[in-house]
Order: structure tokens, then sequence, then C-alpha cells
């Protein structure tokens, strides 16, 4: 990997405000949204109830769910909604799953189809219950979306798969989705208490390994601000990242979706996330999206196609210099 001249890194720096904490007691301005509203965000709920998906957009409590499906963009949330870990950020419920749906990746090739989907996101619930975490559910999900729908674009956002065979990922990986994502989701300090289920070497060992069966596909992964992370932490972060070959770093702040999850520590302005974003471009990621309503598939039809625009431009600059 190229190294980042030091002056480009140093200009960055310079831009780099503190994080400014603003009291806990009430959201700043910069984080609040529309209530959602409109015949196309209903459309968009009914089609999930009658296919019988979950969404992430739902269950994780995301802020952007109006805009979202306003615009008739979902990101299906496969292998139920019940979730075997207890992250103390996560709003997706607890316990023990239902089995596996085996016309789940069926009724995702509809939906994607009916939202006339130029790209999807699919994620999905930790499932340590089974013996590859899930990760045959993704492969049949992403064929038959090659099936039915072979024009739309797939990123994936998965768990772990912590303590599953190797074998697992390297399945995804053949039915080759076009975005490979798995988020980090904070600092490795804040690890025992915010994603105590998980490991955060084990997460940037599965990136790398993602790049490393095949270089094609686009890595991307994401961490939330405002859980008491220090900057320096955060500039870490992105270092182990770039050491991973990850292409896409996304930043968002954490919100409390209910008095039992962790606490918002602090709000982090929309300054401070142009400065991390500034950082973060100066350490050589083919794309950051860094803002307070950031979340992993926001936008992410967009950015796909910047993310692939960036590739193509690199590569033609390295073959010119050759």
């Amino acid at each position: 990997m190229a190294r980042v001249p030091a002056s480009r890194y140093l200009a960055a720096m310079s831009e780099a405000d503190p994080i400014i904490p603003v009291p806990k007691q009430r959201k700043p301005d910069w984080i609040r949204v529309k209530a959602p509203i409109g015949t196309a965000f209903s459309e968009t709920k009914n089609l999930m109830r009658r296919l019988n998906l979950a969404t992430v957009c739902e269950e994780a409590a995301c802020p952007n769910i109006g805009e979202c499906w306003t615009k008739k963009h979902a990101t299906v949330m496969i292998l139920g909604d019940t979730c075997t870990r207890a992250c103390a950020f996560c709003n997706v419920k607890t316990g023990m799953p239902r089995a596996v749906d085996p016309l789940e990746p069926e009724h995702v090739a509809v939906a994607a189809a009916e939202l006339g989907l130029s790209h999807i996101v699919i994620t999905s619930v930790d499932r340590d219950d089974l013996p590859d975490g899930g990760a045959s559910q993704f492969v049949k999900v992403i064929n038959a979306l090659r099936r039915n729908t072979p024009d739309t674009t797939i990123e994936i956002l998965t768990p772990d798969f912590r303590n599953k065979a190797q074998a697992a990922v390297e399945a995804i990986v053949e039915a080759r989705p076009d975005v490979y994502n798995h988020n980090l989701e904070t600092v490795p300090r804040l690890y025992p208490t915010i994603r105590p289920g998980a490991r955060y070497y084990a997460s940037l060992r599965l990136l790398e390994s993602v790049k490393r069966h095949d270089p094609t596909i686009f890595t991307k992964s994401g961490i939330m601000t405002g859980l008491g992370e220090q900057r320096l932490e955060v500039h870490q972060v992105m270092d182990d990242m770039r050491s991973a070959d990850i292409d896409f770093l996304t930043m968002g702040q954490y919100l409390q979706p209910t008095p039992r999850h962790a606490k918002v520590e602090e709000f982090v302005s929309p300054q401070a996330f142009k400065a991390y974003g500034a950082i973060a471009r100066a350490k050589g990621f083919l794309l950051v999206a860094a803002s307070p309503l950031t979340r992993s598939s926001y936008h992410a039809g967009d950015d796909f196609e910047k993310m692939r625009a960036a590739r193509e431009a690199k590569l033609g600059k390295a073959a010119t210099a050759a």
C-alpha cells in the first residue's frame, strides 16, 4: 500500500477541530430529522410486511428511515429479527432466533424487483446458533438476486462469524457481492462494554481476508462517534483499516435507542466530522462518508457509484504513471 505524503496528512490534521460536546439532555439541531410520511413510505413498509422481511431500518431505529423509505430504499435484514448478541448500542432484540426461512432469498429478490433497486444492501442479525453463522443464507440471497435482478449491484453487511470456520467468509466472497461491509463500530478500548461479544482484531482480519481472496470486491467498514472515544483512537482505527486495505469508511453519530442502551457521551459537531473526513481521505481511503447522520447503508447506491469511479480514476492514473 502506497504511503500517504506527510504534507497531505498534516494539511488534513490542521483542519481538525476538537470534538465539541453538546449537553446530553437534548439533541442538537443537526441530528434532528423529519418524521416519515407519504405514500411511498407506506408502500415500502407494506411490501416488507407482505414478504415477511425484516429491515435494519426499523429494527435498529435508523433516523434516516423517513428519507430512505420515501425513496423506496430499504436495507433488508436476513436471518430473522432476533440476534444472539446483546451489543450495548444496538436496538435489535436479543434472544433465541427462529428457524431460518427457506423462502427468504427469493423474497429478497422480489423486494428488490418491486422496489426497482439498482443497488441493494443486505445485512443480518448475528446467528451464533448456526454452524456457519448464517453465511450460507447470504450466499443464497446473493444468488437469488443475481438470477432475478441481474442488473442490481449487491452490498452485504455481515456479522463477524466469530468462532466459525474461515470457509463461511470464503463462501460469501465466492458468491461475489459488489461490496463487502463489516462494521468495527467503535475503538478497541470500548469493545468490552459496547461490543462485548466481538473482537476488534478478528473483525479486521475478516475484512482483510475478503481482499486477500478477491481484491476486486470493495470493502467497507464504519464506526460510531459519541461513545467516549478519543480523537487519536479514531485516527488509529483509520490506520488499522487502511492496513487491512479497506476501501470505504463511514462515520456517524451514535444515538441512544432506549434508556437501557449505552449513553451518548457527546454529540460530535458537523465541523469535527468534516475534520475526521479530511484526515481519513489523507490516509488513503477510496471513499469517506462522515457526518452526524451517516449510517452504513445511507446513500449506499450513490456511494457505490462514487467508489467505482474513484477506483477507475486511480487505476487510470497508475496506468499513465507506468
